[in-house]
Formats: C-alpha cells, structure tokens, sequence
C-alpha cells in the first residue's frame, strides 16, 4: 500500500471475508465474518448493508481508542464517516471508486425513486464534509467535480500500479496450487476478470466461433468466475460450437492469474457496459501483450487504437479484432510497446507515487489550517 509506504502507519477495517496480506505499517483489522449468510458479491446487496452495521460499530470503537490523523473512506464507508467526522474531528479522504446512486441502477439493486434520492443525498453530504476526494477515472471525475465547490480537493488516482500480493501467515499456502493443463502449439486467447454480465464475456465467447474457424490453433482461456457463472459461460460456448476450444478456470489466486495472462497471444476486455475503467487494463498496457477491447467509453478513457485493436461490442466485430490481434505480427508488438509506453508516461508507479504525495500534502494543510 503506497500510503504506508510514505510513512503513513494504517489501520485498515474491512470485512470478515477474505484473507489477510502481508503489508509493512499496516494493521488489519476485520469485522466478524458471518460465513453462514454467503459470500460478498460484487455490487450493493443487503448482506452489505448488513455487514456495514458492524462496520459502523467497529469503526466507532475504534475512533474512541485512537487519535487519527485522517480517515480514508472507500465506497459507502463514507456515509457514517462523513457523521461521524464533526464528533471525532479527523480529517476525511473520500475514496470515491462509483457512484453510489448510479450503482443502485446499474446493477438493478433498486428503482426506488426514495432510496435513490437518498444515496445522492448522502453522497453530496460526503462530497463536501470531504478535506479530499478521489476518483479513479475521468467519468467519475468529471461526476465529482461537476458536485464539489473546492475542486483543490479532488484527486484523479487511476488505480493503476499492481504488485505481487504477499498473504500473511497460513494463507501464503496456496503456492501449491495448479495451473489447469492447456494443449501444447495453440495461441491464447486470456480474458481474466470476473464473469459479471456487464463485463461481456459472453460476446468473446460467442465470438471465438469464428475465430477458431478462421484460426485453428487458436484456444480461449476464461480465468476467473463463480461455479455458477462458469457453467452458464460454459453452455454458451457448447451453444456456439466451442466448447472443445474454451478453456474455464474459475477463480484463482492473482500469482496464477497474472501465469495465465503471461502466456496469451492476445488479452482482452470484452465489457460491454459501464463508464468506470476497468483496473486490469492498467497491466494490460503495461504487459507488451495485445490488447483487444470495446470501443466504449468505460475504455477509451484510457485505450486508443494507437494502443488496442478496439471493436464493437459484439460477437461479429469481437472476431475481427481477435483475429486482427493474432494475425498482425509486427504491427501487434508495436501496439503493444506504444501500450507500454503510455502506461510509463501516465500511469507507473512513480506518476502514482506522486499523486498520493500531493493527496498527503492536501491532507496536511487542511490539518494546519483547522480545515
């Protein structure tokens, strides 16, 4: 975590699901797990508005026992912090990945007009109690500082470095895991990422029907995905004729997803909806692979076709550039290393370093200044 790395010392509260990482100046501390209710999915649900009541209560025992600095609130934790904050008199980081209102529509978690109205009250509220605002992408900064008078106070911080997880204790165990057996001679096709429905997954694999009839060697690894979702994958590819050619994995740990990746001939990001970058197009760019993706705006915030063979969202246009990517030869490296070159310029680790230095620096005014 960079923030530890600039001296800050952490305490981080998160979930009981999950497990712990090894991270010098940072002590994690987890709320009960209640494993009997199920897993945490992505997006709102009611198991989450369960589990922040605890979040509430654990935040509040520890805001007796400690002094903070500041707060760094991610997501909805910002709603009680943003409460609490006149009480306790810290300074508070509005970690802003979405929109909360938004994400109550997108993911179809509601069509109340009440309940919507609500979030977008509580967000504004957030929005100003802030001393400072993080968004990870130009469309969630534009949506920010379209609601915010101080725009000194917001900070565009693509979350765009990834490093090798160290799992603390017993959890550094899974070094044993395998990697599923892939034909010798084929060239990789990797999509790894979850298999939610916004992410498109269907259409690369509808899509790879013509692929392979054009392109025999060609193989598609899905790294990533529930059991569920991975059968429903599964039986779109018996539907489109690739079952033999569509290899699934489900999930796995990040040091065999990043072995998968390593290996393909071409990457993908097939989302086909949403306006927030997706945070693997970052390595993507970064890895000297091609890329293929969607030409829309959740990616051409970042990707051009300098970089990425963009194509529509589907199957018949998701084809094309597949095929494109394997078949381009030189004209692929050269994407891919101007890829790379964009990642050094905008989006490495010391342009990021950077950034959270002027986030710290914001943060240490506002405290001089009684902010």
């Amino acid at each position: 975590m960079v923030l530890a790395q600039q001296g800050v010392e952490i305490d981080f509260l998160t979930y009981g699901e999950g497990q712990d990482v090894d991270l010098p100046g940072v002590r994690i501390i987890r709320i009960p797990r209640f494993g009997f209710l199920g897993k945490v999915s992505v997006g709102p649900s009611y198991l989450k508005l369960f589990l922040d009541v605890f979040m509430v209560l654990w935040t509040l025992a520890l805001l007796i026992r400690h002094r903070y600095d500041f707060v760094h609130a991610h997501e909805e934790a910002v709603f009680y912090a943003a409460m609490l904050k006149p009480i306790f008199r810290f300074k508070m980081i509005y970690d802003m990945h979405s929109s909360l209102p938004q994400q109550l529509s997108n993911f179809k978690f509601t069509k109340s007009k009440f309940l919507i109205g609500l979030f977008t009250r509580l967000e504004d509220y957030s929005l100003r109690k802030a001393n400072a605002v993080i968004t990870i992408c130009p469309d969630l900064a534009n949506y920010a500082t379209g609601r915010i008078e101080d725009q000194e106070k917001h900070f565009l911080i693509e979350n765009s470095i990834f490093e090798p997880v160290r799992l603390a204790g017993s959890a550094a165990a899974s070094g044993d895991e395998q990697p599923v057996t892939l034909p010798a001679g084929r060239k990789i096709v990797v999509y790894a990422g979850t298999l939610e429905p916004y992410q498109g997954v269907d259409i690369l694999v509808k899509s790879f029907a013509k692929v392979f009839a054009a392109q025999p060697d060609a193989l598609l690894l899905i790294v990533g995905g529930t059991a569920e979702q991975v059968q429903r994958h599964k039986d779109i590819a018996q539907e489109a004729g690739v079952a033999e050619q569509v290899v699934f994995t489900g999930r796995v740990s990040q040091r065999l997803a990043k072995q998968y990746c390593a290996m393909a001939a071409v990457q993908t990001s097939p989302r086909s909806a949403g306006t927030n970058t997706p945070l693997k197009v970052y390595e993507q760019l970064a890895s000297g692979i091609p890329l293929v993706a969607t030409r829309i705006y959740s990616h051409t915030q970042v990707l051009t076709d300098d970089v990425a063979y963009l194509v529509e969202p589907n199957p018949d246009d998701m084809a094309r550039g597949v095929l494109a990517a394997l078949g381009d030869g030189a004209g692929g490296n050269t994407r891919a290393a101007r890829a790379r070159e964009v990642y050094e310029t905008k989006y490495s680790r010391p342009v990021y370093e950077g950034k959270i230095r002027r986030l710290l620096e914001r943060i240490k005014t506002c405290a001089a200044s009684r902010a």
